[in-house]
C-alpha cells in the first residue's frame, strides 16, 4: 500500500510554490522597509509556553496543539502560533536592553489539530510580525498601515478591516461580571464549551461560532461600551489615526479574538467566499503577555495571517503573479567534448547570477531540444564537433525565432553584458 499525505497537510509543488515566493518576498522587503528584522525560532516548544501565552482556557490548548513528550519526558508541543515563541525569545536574549520598540518579523509554518476544511489545515504556513516596547496607539496604526499597503501590493482590494477594543484588565472586572449576570439564566441554552468559559474566560462567550450561542449573545452587553477613560482614549486615537491614513474601518464590537493574550486593540482583515473563515489576517495589542511568561512590563503589538488563506483571497480575486523563472539560455551539444565545454560555459553563467540549463542525462540531440522547449528557455544554442571546430555557434531567440551566429568564445560574455 503506498503512503500518502497525512490529513491536514498538502504538498505545494513547483507550479504553485511560485505563488507563495511571489507573496514572500513582497511581505519581506516591505517589512524590512518599515525597520523590521526576521526571526526564527524553534519549531516546537515547551508545552508550558503557549499554556502560559495563549491560555489554558482557549481552543487552540484545549483541543488543537500536538503535544508529545521527548526521551526524557519533557511536554513539547509543535507551535501552534508565533507570538508566544517571539516573545519568550525577547525575554530570554535580553531584547528589552536593547533600544525601543523591537521589531520582528517572521515567516512560519504552524501546527493545529483542526477540523479540516478549504483554506484551514492542521499544517499551515504563516506570516507574522511583532512591535514589542510601545503602547502608544501610533504602535497600532503602522501594523494596520502596513497591512493595508501589503494587501494593496498583492493587489487585493477586497479586503474589510474590522476593529474593535477589548479594553484592559480594570475594564474587564466590571464587564466580566456584567457577561455573568446577562449568562446566568441562559446556562442549559449554552454549549458545553460555553458553559467552560462562564466558569474560565467569560469574554470568551462572545466569541462562539456555534449558532445557538451566537443567537444568544447578540444582546449581551459589549465591552467597547464599557471600556475605562484611558483604554476609550487609546482607541480613539487608533481610530483618529486611521482616519488620518485613509485607512477604512469598520468597528466591530463582537471581535475579541480567540487568544487570551489579547487587551484593547484587536483588528481583523476579512475577506468573503475563502471557504472554512473569511478572515485572512487578525492581530492586536498584548501589554501584559511580556509579563506573564516571565519579563518585565512591556507592551506589544502584533498580528498573523494564513499564507494558504491569502493565496485563496488572491486567486477568488483572479489577481495573477507573475510567471515562473525561466531559464535565459539551454545549451544543448552532441558528443563528449561538446558537453564538456557547455558545461564549463553554464557553470560560468551560473555563479554569475544567470539561469541557463543543460541535459544532464546524456540525452540525443532532439530529445534535448524537445526539453529545452519544455523549459521554456528564451534562446538555444547548440554545439558539436563543427562549432567546436569553427568557433561558431548559432543562437536562436524562441520567441522571435531569430537566429545569430556568434562566437563560441563570446558565448557566455554576450550573455552576462545581454548583448544577444
Amino acid at each position: 500500500m503506498k503512503i500518502t499525505i497525512p490529513k491536514g497537510t498538502k504538498d505545494i509543488l513547483p507550479g504553485e510554490i511560485n505563488k507563495y515566493k511571489y507573496i514572500e518576498n513582497i511581505y519581506s522587503t516591505l517589512l524590512e522597509n518599515f525597520g523590521f528584522e526576521q526571526i526564527r525560532f524553534p519549531v516546537f516548544e515547551h508545552t508550558e509556553l503557549f499554556q502560559r501565552g495563549v491560555g489554558d482556557t482557549t481552543d487552540i490548548v484545549k483541543k488543537e496543539m500536538y503535544t508529545f513528550k521527548d526521551k526524557a519526558g519533557r511536554s513539547l508541543t509543535l507551535r501552534p502560533e508565533g507570538t508566544a515563541s517571539v516573545v519568550r525569545s525577547y525575554i530570554e536574549n535580553g531584547m528589552s536592553s536593547n533600544p525601543q520598540p523591537i521589531k520582528l518579523y517572521y515567516d512560519i509554518t504552524a501546527y493545529r489539530y483542526e477540523n479540516v476544511q478549504k483554506g484551514r489545515y492542521r499544517e499551515f504556513n504563516q506570516l507574522g510580525a511583532e512591535i514589542l516596547g510601545s503602547d502608544s496607539p501610533n504602535a497600532d496604526v503602522e501594523i494596520m498601515y502596513m497591512l493595508n499597503s501589503f494587501f494593496s501590493k498583492l493587489g487585493i482590494n477586497g479586503l474589510q478591516l474590522n476593529i474593535n477594543s477589548i479594553g484592559c484588565k480594570n475594564c474587564r472586572i466590571k464587564y466580566n461580571q456584567m457577561l455573568l449576570d446577562y449568562f446566568s439564566d441562559k446556562l442549559d441554552s449554552i454549549c458545553d464549551d460555553c458553559k467552560e468559559r462562564y466558569k474560565k474566560n467569560p469574554m470568551r462567550l462572545i466569541d462562539c461560532k456555534q449558532e445557538k450561542c451566537s443567537i444568544i449573545s447578540k444582546e449581551a452587553p459589549m465591552l467597547l461600551d464599557n471600556l475605562c477613560d484611558s483604554c476609550k482614549n487609546h482607541f480613539d486615537n487608533v481610530l483618529k489615526g486611521l482616519d488620518e491614513m485613509y485607512i477604512p474601518y469598520i468597528i466591530n464590537k463582537r471581535i475579541v479574538r480567540g487568544l487570551d493574550y489579547y487587551v484593547r486593540t484587536v483588528f481583523e482583515f476579512i475577506s468573503e467566499g475563502i471557504g472554512a473563515q473569511d478572515t485572512v489576517c487578525a492581530g492586536g495589542r498584548y501589554d501584559g503577555l511580556v509579563e506573564q511568561l516571565g519579563g518585565t512590563d512591556t507592551p506589544g503589538i502584533g498580528f498573523a495571517l494564513g499564507l494558504e488563506r491569502l493565496v485563496n483571497t488572491m486567486e477568488k480575486s483572479n489577481i495573477m503573479v507573475p510567471n515562473e523563472k525561466r531559464p535565459i539560455i539551454f545549451i544543448a551539444y552532441v558528443g563528449e567534448k561538446a558537453y564538456k565545454i557547455a558545461r564549463k560555459m553554464v557553470n560560468e553563467l551560473r555563479v554569475n547570477g544567470i539561469y541557463c540549463e543543460i541535459d544532464i542525462n546524456e540525452r540525443s540531440l532532439k530529445a534535448q531540444l524537445k526539453f529545452a522547449d519544455k523549459k521554456n528557455a528564451l534562446y538555444n544554442v547548440v554545439l558539436g564537433e563543427n562549432e567546436i571546430d569553427t568557433n561558431k555557434a548559432v543562437i536562436k531567440n524562441m520567441m522571435t525565432q531569430e537566429t545569430k551566429e556568434v562566437s563560441v568564445d563570446s558565448i557566455v560574455k554576450r550573455i552576462i553584458e545581454k548583448k544577444i
